[in-house]
Order: C-alpha cells, then sequence, then structure tokens
C-alpha cells in the first residue's frame, strides 16, 4: 500500500533476526498473491479474490495488513483499469476479457510487516498495457538494485525514473510518473519513515544503512501523473482516465545487498 508524503524523523533499523521475521511476513504476501494471480481471470469479482488472499494470509497464521487500516475494508487493495491504487475490492467488481488489475497486499506475522503488488492482465491486454506493467516492473527492479548501505534515499527514486523514462523512449509511449504516492519505509508497522518518491535528482535524503527495510514501489500511467482521489476516500485514478500499473517489493538492506522480503520462494 502506497505512503502519501510525509515528513519526519528516524528510520527504524533492524536486527538481521527482525529482517529474517520480515522475510517471514513476505513470504506470506508472496504466497497470497500468487493465490490470486492463479485465480484472477475474466468473470471473477475482485470481491472474490479479495476473499482468497484473506484465507491464506489468516491460513499461515498471520493477519492482512490492510484490513481495517484507518478503516479500509479488505484485506487487499484491487485496482482496475484507471485506478492507480487503493481500490476497494468489491463482488459487484467482475473482471472482464483485457482489463489491467494492479494487486496490493500486506501481511503482518508476530509484529512484522511484509507489502507488495504485482500488476496482472486479464486475459489478453492491449499490448501498450502490457508495455505499461513491464515498464513499471522494470522500473521497480532497477529502484531496488539502489537499496544499499552507503547510497542516498534519492538514488532509488532516480534509477525509478530513470528505468521508466528509459522504457518510454523504447516503447514509443509517454508514461506517467505518479509523483504524489510512492515507497516507504517498513517493519514494526506498514508505513513508516522514510517516504520514497518515484523520481528526482540522486543523492539526497538520508543515507542508507544496513537494517532498513524499504518498499519500493513506482506507479505509471499511460497518459497524465496527475490523480483524483474517488468519493470512497480510498481509491486514485488517473485524472485523464488512462490505465496504470503499480509494482512493489519489499526490500531490507544487508551487507550483501538488497534482499527482496517479499520475493517468492525458488
Amino acid at each position: 500500500m502506497s505512503a502519501v508524503l510525509r515528513r519526519g524523523k528516524g528510520i527504524e533499523l533492524k536486527s538481521r533476526g527482525e529482517i529474517e521475521a520480515m522475510r517471514a511476513a513476505g513470504l506470506v504476501v508472496a504466497r497470497a498473491l500468487a493465490a490470486v494471480s492463479a485465480q484472477a481471470r475474466p468473470g471473477v469479482s475482485t470481491g472474490e479474490l479479495d476473499e482468497v488472499a484473506e484465507q491464506v494470509i489468516r491460513d499461515a497464521g498471520a493477519v492482512p495488513s490492510f484490513k481495517g487500516y484507518h478503516g479500509f475494508p479488505a484485506s487487499i487493495c484491487a485496482s482496475v483499469n484507471e485506478k492507480v491504487v487503493h481500490g476497494i475490492p468489491a463482488r459487484t467488481e467482475v473482471l472482464a476479457e483485457g482489463d489491467l488489475l494492479s494487486v496490493d497486499c500486506g501481511a503482518i506475522l508476530d509484529g512484522w510487516h511484509g507489502d507488495s503488488a504485482v500488476t496482472l492482465a486479464i486475459g489478453e491486454v492491449s499490448p501498450k498495457d502490457r508495455a505499461l506493467s513491464a515498464a513499471t516492473e522494470r522500473s521497480m527492479w532497477a529502484g531496488i538494485e539502489q537499496v544499499r548501505a552507503g547510497n542516498r534515499l534519492t538514488d532509488i527514486s532516480h534509477a525509478v525514473e530513470t528505468a521508466a523514462r528509459s522504457a518510454a523512449a523504447a516503447d514509443g509511449l509517454e508514461y506517467g510518473i505518479i509523483a504524489e504516492y510512492g515507497g516507504h519505509g517498513i517493519g514494526s508497522q506498514m508505513h513508516m519513515e522514510p517516504f520514497l518518491p518515484n523520481l528526482g535528482k540522486p543523492g539526497k535524503g538520508p543515507k542508507l544503512r544496513v537494517g532498513m527495510a524499504i518498499a519500493v514501489e513506482p506507479m505509471l500511467t499511460l497518459g497524465t501523473a496527475e490523480t483524483e482521489e474517488l468519493d470512497d476516500g480510498w481509491t486514485v485514478v488517473t485524472a485523464d482516465g488512462s490505465r496504470a500499473a503499480h509494482w512493489e517489493h519489499t526490500v531490507a538492506i544487508t551487507e550483501d545487498g538488497p534482499w527482496v522480503l517479499t520475493a517468492a520462494e525458488e
């Protein structure tokens, strides 16, 4: 779940054992997203997908991070087409051929959080939609590569932006890079310092240290980077109705480099 820009002091540092506990939570999230991905097809509602995710999370002895968070009513965010983030799943929202679905999921296990998101093609989607999702995922991985001790926070931001702009040039498309929402620190809480912008100049912000954990989560669109929030107080949509994609992983900084805590088991 993406964080709105906020400012504050103090970034939580975790011990190796605490990072390993976060990995356990991250694996629960990975399994929940895998189960949702397997069920996401035309004719299935986003409400049904929410039930699938919650069952996987609770069967693992974990708790959905999102459910009840500031009143959010579900275990996943299900954002279809022009919805960027924070879409509320519903039984009445039935997926159709060609939809683009972003699913964001979080779990708490033994007090530690995992948070991850994927974008799924429902049936056959357009080449532009496929390119958009692939560009967003590549941007995420470019950012993750910079989650290293000694770097500055915006080295991640700059890597995300650079990869997104490079993908746009290669694809012959204009990708909007969402600025109002971005990544965040994570650990004993879902949203912690620092806020991680998805674009910006490198070399700024706090220095990254071993023991920090950050959710890297770019959101790109096929049009404007401007967004609007719907009357439900949650769902964020593109201002021009263009489609959006969202990818996210929780990443820890270790002495050996980035550790993607929400990656599926190999």
